[in-house]
């Protein structure tokens, strides 16, 4: 088949395309920059330029496209303007689905966020919990994702969405910082550490992504796209310290003189585009519980992780430390891949 990937320049989307690749589709990308999306020319991935904020790129994109997957957004930082996320996430989801309803796509699969569920009141919780977003990363995902429940609903477009956890693996350089600061000795926990969190592995997630894209079972369903279990942020840091072959973290500090500190930082930055040195939402990783039952996919499509957390954290410390991106001294990069 013919697909169209949006947001393939990045490290989900990227990945996503190069399996759609290894399946024999035929797959088309969309990205702003074609002279810096070489790796995926060279992978076998048609380059299109287009930004889904433009109404007739996507549409030109689309055109020929039996199937979508719309994984495009602007990366989360404080100094994104609100506007940004609104007109990536709820325009240029609303203008995918129409070039998708004119051009006759077969199936869209959209790109959510676990984070639509925002702190969860019950753990585990489900595709069915109340939405609570908590910053506008994730109201603006919410209301993409409504976008896409209500044209579905009127023109009849197959759809499909995926809510993954919390994205890691070989590639990705979200928790670099947390690697590095553990690696270093340097880790401060704030609170008690005992706040539940869930992760799903590169390769789990792309696995996710192509069952919804392959089985008609996925159709008019939302899925938390995760790993085999969710731990404690206690957990998670000692088993990144245990793969770094560093002691487990120990300094805690309290929540809240860091939460104000944020606050203050955000009014003194944002305003003039800069990112913060401190902002609320770090703060928020270590208060906002996350975790997640995944039998929904488990029974609807048959997904099954494979990678355990452990050893997915030991081939992301290891792919860090075999680009230099650890200290030297630390045991990283013998940690086998």
């Amino acid at each position: 088949m013919k697909m169209l990937v949006t947001g393939a320049t990045g490290f989900a989307g990227g990945h996503l395309a190069r399996a759609l690749v290894r399946e024999g589709h035929a797959v088309r990308a969309m990205v702003r920059r074609p002279a810096d999306a070489r790796e995926l020319a060279e992978a076998g991935i048609e380059l299109v330029a287009g930004d889904v904020r433009d109404a007739a790129a996507v549409e030109c994109s689309t055109a020929g496209c039996e199937r979508v997957y719309h994984l495009a957004a602007v990366y989360r930082d404080a100094s994104i303007a609100t506007r940004d996320y609104w007109d990536v996430h709820v325009r240029g989801t609303e203008h995918v689905l129409e070039a998708c309803a004119k051009q006759g796509v077969s199936r869209l699969v959209h790109c959510s966020t676990m984070g639509v569920h925002g702190h969860v009141s019950s753990i585990p919780s489900n595709e069915e919990s109340p939405y609570n977003p908590g910053d506008e990363y994730q109201r603006t995902k919410l209301a993409a994702e409504w976008r896409v429940w209500e044209f579905s609903q009127r023109h009849r477009l197959p759809v499909a969405v995926v809510r993954p956890a919390g994205i890691y693996g070989p590639g990705d350089l979200r928790f670099l910082k947390l690697f590095r600061s553990i690696a270093g000795g340097y880790f401060i926990m704030l609170g008690s550490g005992r706040t539940y969190y869930h992760l799903v592995y590169i390769d789990d997630l792309v696995d996710g992504f192509l069952r919804c894209g392959a089985d008609d079972a996925a159709l008019g369903q939302a899925f938390v796209i995760g790993g085999e279990r969710y731990v404690t942020l206690n957990e998670f840091t000692a088993t990144i310290a245990d793969v770094l072959g560093v002691p487990a973290p120990q300094w805690r500090v309290p929540v809240w003189p860091v939460y104000a500190a944020g606050a203050v930082c955000e009014a003194l930055c944002v305003p003039l585009r800069v990112r913060p040195p401190l902002y609320r939402r770090r703060v928020d990783f270590f208060t906002h519980d996350r975790a997640f039952d995944i039998s929904k996919a488990r029974r609807l499509l048959g997904y099954q992780p494979r990678v355990e957390l452990r050893d997915g954290l030991a081939r992301t410390a290891a792919w860090y430390a075999e680009r230099g991106l650890l200290p030297a001294r630390r045991s990283a990069g013998s940690v086998p891949a």
